[in-house]
């Protein structure tokens, strides 16, 4: 089996508005909320990281000067927390930064969907595999999703790479769908894949969460800019037809996924990923008892 080109490159569109947050994110971008004390794309930087990416371009809108200035030195604040010995959050700060000259940032002009805002980090993506990470999907455990993705993507040779889950039935018409063939390991075989199809006509249960290892010939595809369900440019369709030009699988990792684009899944994410921190765990476990009382 050929050897897999390495994936070094990743991208983030962080251009949607975050209407189901409002007022909240009428200045503060939605995946700046923060999940603990970390903002949600921090989470997905570092998974990335995790799985030895390199380098990460920012799909941006309006009003996302916010991520960009979050991913840069604050030298008044960190040199404060110098002068006060605030070691543990200075470090915290420093960590969590990219390599200098290794973050990208693009603007989507218009909001013509997923496949769109992949498309606008062509130029920075050239002729090389590369990653796309959903912020809003928060991917909890150790490998990383995207660790675990990239294991499977050499494994069977390289080509493209879903993360999926299986869903309830019912929730089919809000995924991009796979139409499964044979299954090895955690890596499925994907023989065709249907953009949010009704409950009745989806060809399984397995729906596409947000993270993809993809090949620069998608591009191709989605310069014919074409628009799908939503009248937008969706990535799925893109993906759909490249299959059986290259190896396309879909993993299931085993991780768990806060789907942190909803209210419900954001204080989800937020209990669960509290109730792994042992500085607060105990306490918050308490406050839950009090609740449930």
């Amino acid at each position: 089996m050929p050897n897999a080109r390495p994936v070094r490159k990743a991208v983030l569109p962080v251009a949607g508005l975050g209407t189901r947050f409002l007022p909240a994110t009428k200045v503060v971008p939605k995946e700046m909320l923060p999940v603990v004390d970390k903002p949600v794309v921090q989470y997905a930087v570092e998974e990335a990281k995790e799985a030895g990416i390199e380098q990460f371009v920012f799909v941006t809108g309006r009003g996302k000067h916010i991520i960009s200035d979050h991913f840069d030195h604050a030298y008044e604040l960190e040199s404060q927390l110098a002068a006060r010995d605030k070691t543990a959050e200075l470090r915290s700060l420093l960590e969590m930064l990219p390599q200098t000259g290794s973050v990208g940032f693009v603007r989507q002009q218009q909001p013509l969907g997923l496949g769109h805002a992949v498309w606008c980090a062509r130029h920075f993506i050239g002729d090389e595999p590369f990653a796309v990470l959903l912020p809003d999907d928060l991917m909890v455990g150790k490998p990383s999703g995207l660790a675990q993705m990239v294991e499977a993507y050499h494994r069977v040779g390289g080509g493209c790479i879903v993360a999926a889950e299986e869903r309830p039935r019912e929730e089919t018409r809000r995924y991009g769908v796979v139409n499964p063939g044979a299954t090895k390991g955690n890596a499925t075989e994907v023989r065709a894949l249907v953009e949010k199809p009704k409950p009745a006509d989806a060809p399984s249960t397995l729906c596409i969460i947000g993270r993809y290892i993809l090949q620069p010939e998608i591009f191709n595809e989605l310069d014919r800019q074409e628009r799908g369900a939503g009248n937008e440019i969706q990535l799925t369709d893109a993906m759909a037809r490249v299959i059986g030009r290259m190896p396309f699988h879909a993993v299931q990792t085993t991780c768990a996924r806060y789907d942190c684009g909803d209210k419900v899944g954001f204080l989800h994410a937020n209990i669960a990923v509290g109730l792994q921190r042992p500085d607060i765990a105990p306490a918050l476990r308490d406050v839950l008892r009090l609740l449930k009382d």
